[in-house]
């Protein structure tokens, strides 16, 4: 019976009183606290609407030094990029300043298993859009909680956290 009680927990989510999910197993076996950092790219240039790839202008790149100043009592394990000159400028200011490489994912495939193992029980800085953003973090969460920012919002950060037992939660903060 108690095998049996073990197995039908291990198929079921649990939820506790703050709405943050639990599960029995876990993917992942990790032994210690996951904590990822999503924040969007600083400003980019707009002034070609045709260029498809643009750079920060010089206020993205004045944001993008006062994150790596926000951050630099976080010591990243890992700092991950998407494969663009915005997001690749802002993540590159904050590994210069904690002597870090940054990492690209594909914003089509974020969760896959490599990621999720090379991340697990780790502390992760994740440089993306305003779109992949909340997307990665309803993938975390497994719930569709957060929708799109708005293109004009270059300040916002999602700190999620995943529990070594599998509870996870989010802060959504915006720092302008």
């Amino acid at each position: 019976m108690t095998a049996f009680l073990i197995f039908v927990l291990c198929l079921f989510p649990l939820e506790n009183s703050e709405g943050e999910k639990k599960t029995a197993s876990n993917d992942i076996q990790q032994s210690e606290m996951t904590t990822y950092y999503f924040i969007r790219h600083a400003e980019k240039d707009e002034s070609d609407p045709s260029n498809k790839d643009p750079q920060l202008t010089q206020t993205g790149k004045e944001r993008a030094a006062k994150w790596a100043e926000i951050f630099k009592e976080v010591d990243f394990d890992l700092i991950y990029s998407s494969d663009f000159a915005r997001t690749r400028e802002t993540a590159g200011i904050i590994a210069e300043t904690q002597q870090k490489m940054v990492n690209f994912y594909d914003p089509k495939n974020m969760l896959d298993k490599d990621f999720q193992s090379k991340t697990g029980g780790k502390t992760v800085l994740i440089v993306g859009h305003s779109n992949t953003n909340p997307r990665f973090v309803n993938q975390i969460l497994e719930e569709n909680r957060y929708s799109d920012i708005s293109e004009e919002e270059s300040g916002s950060l999602f700190i999620v956290t995943v529990a070594p037992e599998g509870t996870k939660s989010c802060q959504l903060l915006y720092i302008n």
